[in-house]
């Protein structure tokens, strides 16, 4: 909750305040009525329009059956949605509005073109120059901007679809135009996809002849080089001389594992002889069919000699006969196993002899090998080379054939379709008259009410005292009458003197007066000695006749003065001007009766920037006079940026026609800083005395020769109090 609405004491008084509605109830339905009867004379007399619409799918409309060879589903273009909106711009171009716009013969509705039926005001207009004369702007552009204005052609959003929407005061017009630039946009489209088609098959002819001749080329080259190389191809398509490498490689391993194998079986046997081990545990002895025989011989005399030697002895001529024998057999076997290590070794001999053949044949073949192989990677990169020509010419032919098909046939789809037409609309969309006419009587009501309530507030009738306000009692106090000055001019020093010493000796006549006679108001006025001032009225007048910026307001007698001020404020208000009243005084004696509190923002809240100046400036109660009061800031701390009072001031002045600045009993010193250009300084008195006497000619000898003296005694106005000792009205 703000300050002031804490601060304040006064409330809104709701019952008086709606109850101004009851009072005005005439004026508000008069208002309402004549409102509502010209917006219904106005949706009457307007001319109906039509609107309709069509509607365009963009998809791709290429089938299964037709779309080319090598292309599914997932190929085709999407359009996003800067897509779909570069296609409303294309349904919206000048080109299909000039085709629409010529097929229906536009130019010749006054509709679309005003210098087809233009009526006898719009000529006399145009010949007294009160009007531009159509005729100046081509005809074309003049049908262009009537249909731009009547067409709307946008997207629904989150999909792709167009809407071509078009008003006109015809209905058949209003559905005819957008499809038919609905159709118009499918023939663009049509004929741009055809354009397109025929620039590719134009470029594709000399391309495919070029690319034949390149690839004839190519493999001439491949042909040639592998002539010139003696590229001899073997099986699994491998060069000639690397294949028979690899044969004598394979050849060369089993030759040397033959001639390993004879001489391991040749040494072994070797052994076997020189060490006269058995020779049965060498294969190459034992698969000998001699030996095998002999050896069979041998057990057969084993066992004669055996079953002999169960009859016979040792030294019998059958047993020695037997075991000569067997001793030549032995004899047989061994030198038999010898012609099997001799062949063995000859076998190995063999074997090596055919091992150094074939290194020697390996090593030529490796030479040649690595000859084909240089001469392969160039004879491979003419091959590579053919083949990227090769593969180019038949992708190229194959779209050549494509697009040649399609021309001869004139098939290219376009990618959209109309899924809705435009009808003719059987009512129009403007003017609605009931709608329009509903909407006028409650928006006129309700803004007449609304006005009545401000009128209400901004008067301060629907104003009441807040619950709880206190109101100090004024204390009055009996001012003697002054006595008019001859004139109104300001009082110079040698007056205000002579004034003063007058002053001083009429308290004691007045004590020496009867106490039983009371004085009436016109004696006491008549009595009042004077020093010279003039009244609020006069004041009031002087700074209207002026055109006085600002108003210095001095009170040396303290707070009681301050209701000059006050009431000269209240006084030029009323008089129409914008007036301001700025209270520096320490007790807020200029603000406080004008707020009825002291509570509220003020100067020293702005000096020490917690506020800003919408927040300090409040309304004055009983008039239509502005206050900054004193403020609820520090005043030490407000004090240490009075060097931006000028600048206040300044602001001050620019926004308002008077700013009345009430100082108390300040001196010449003090208001320095508040005085500008178009100033009046006053002094306000109640009684002359030294004290008043002494302030004027202080300020007059400081600079301010044009003081004037104002007086509030006397003057009265409705809600104001009489000045008294405590306080200022």
């Amino acid at each position: 909750m703000s300050v002031q609405s804490v601060a304040a004491d006064v409330d809104v008084d709701l019952r008086q305040l709606f109850a101004s509605l009851a009072r005005n109830w005439l004026r508000i339905l008069v208002v309402t009525l004549v409102v509502t009867g010209l917006a219904f004379a106005l949706t009457w007399l307007a001319t109906p329009h039509y609107r309709a619409e069509t509607r365009l799918l963009i998809e791709t409309r290429e089938s299964v059956y037709t779309r080319p060879d090598g292309t599914n589903d997932n190929d085709k273009p999407i359009l996003d949605e800067e897509g779909v909106t570069s296609q409303v711009e294309v349904v919206s171009s000048t080109d299909i509005l000039k085709q629409v716009a010529q097929k229906l013969n536009l130019s010749r509705l006054p509709e679309f073109d005003e210098t087809a039926d233009m009526p006898m005001l719009s000529r006399l207009l145009v010949i007294a120059g009160l009007k531009s004369d159509p005729n100046e702007i081509p005809p074309e552009e003049r049908v262009l901007t009537k249909m731009r204005e009547k067409l709307n052609v946008y997207r629904v959003e989150k999909s792709r679809v167009i809407v071509i929407e078009f008003s006109s005061e015809n209905p058949r017009l209003a559905a005819e135009i957008p499809n038919a630039i609905a159709d118009a946009y499918i023939s663009v489209q049509g004929n741009a996809n055809i354009e397109s088609n025929s620039a590719a098959t134009d470029w594709l002819a000399p391309e495919i002849a070029d690319l034949s001749k390149r690839v004839k080329d190519a493999e001439a080259k491949v042909a040639s080089y592998r002539a010139q190389s003696d590229l001899l191809m073997g099986g699994n398509n491998s060069v000639l001389a690397t294949q028979q490498l690899s044969e004598l490689s394979s050849e060369l391993s089993r030759v040397r594992a033959n001639r390993a194998s004879a001489e391991a079986t040749a040494d072994s046997v070797r052994r076997a002889l020189q060490n006269g081990g058995s020779l049965d545990a060498v294969p190459e002895v034992l698969s000998s069919e001699l030996i095998q025989r002999l050896r069979e011989r041998q057990v057969e005399l084993k066992t004669n000699i055996a079953d002999l030697s169960t009859s016979l002895l040792d030294n019998h001529p059958r047993i020695r006969a037997l075991r000569s024998q067997l001793a030549d057999l032995d004899r047989q076997i061994r030198n038999e196993a010898e012609k099997i290590m001799k062949g063995l070794m000859t076998q190995a001999q063999t074997a090596q002899a055919r091992e150094n053949q074939l290194v020697a044949d390996v090593n030529t073949l490796k030479a040649a090998s690595a000859r084909a192989g240089d001469q392969q990677v160039e004879l491979d990169a003419l091959q590579r080379e053919a083949t990227a020509q090769r593969q180019l010419l038949e992708s190229y032919l194959t779209r050549y054939r494509e697009a040649s098909s399609r021309k001869d046939s004139n098939y290219l789809p376009v990618d959209a379709r109309v899924f809705s037409r435009a009808v003719a609309p059987s009512e129009p969309y403007f003017p609605k008259i009931l709608p329009i006419t509903t909407a006028a009587f409650v928006g006129s009501l309700l803004l007449m009410a609304i006005v009545t309530l401000l009128q209400e507030l901004f008067s301060g009738r629907a104003m009441r005292p807040a619950a709880g306000a206190r109101f100090e009692r004024i204390e009055q106090v009996a001012m003697p009458v002054a006595h008019e000055p001859s004139n109104h001019e300001p009082a110079d020093i040698e007056d205000v003197e002579d004034r003063a010493a007058e002053a001083q000796a009429e308290p004691e006549a007045a004590a020496a007066a009867p106490a039983t006679s009371p004085a009436t108001g016109e004696d006491v006025k008549s009595a009042r000695p004077t020093l010279g001032e003039v009244e609020i009225d006069k004041a009031v007048e002087e700074l209207i006749t002026t055109g006085a910026a600002r108003a210095i307001f001095v009170s040396p007698e303290g707070d009681e003065a301050a209701a000059s001020s006050v009431l000269v404020a209240r006084e030029v208000s009323d008089a129409g001007l914008r007036v301001l009243l700025l209270d520096l005084t320490a007790s807020g004696a200029a603000s406080r009766p004008m707020l009825d509190s002291g509570l509220f923002p003020g100067i020293t809240n702005l000096l020490a920037s917690e506020a800003q100046f919408s927040d300090v400036i409040h309304p004055d109660l009983y008039s239509d006079c502005h206050v900054i009061p004193v403020g609820t800031a520090d005043p030490v701390r407000a004090m240490r940026a009075a060097d931006r009072l000028p600048i206040i001031m300044q602001s001050l002045t620019t926004a308002y026609d008077l700013v009345v600045v009430e100082c108390g009993p300040a001196d010449a010193q003090g208001i320095n800083r508040l005085v500008g250009e178009g100033t009046e300084v006053f002094l306000s008195l109640l009684e002359p005395n030294d004290e008043v006497a002494q302030a004027a000619i202080e300020l007059i000898e400081s600079g301010y020769p044009d003081l004037t003296l104002v007086t509030p005694v006397g003057y009265e106005t409705p809600g104001t109090p009489v000045p008294g000792r405590r306080s200022a009205a």
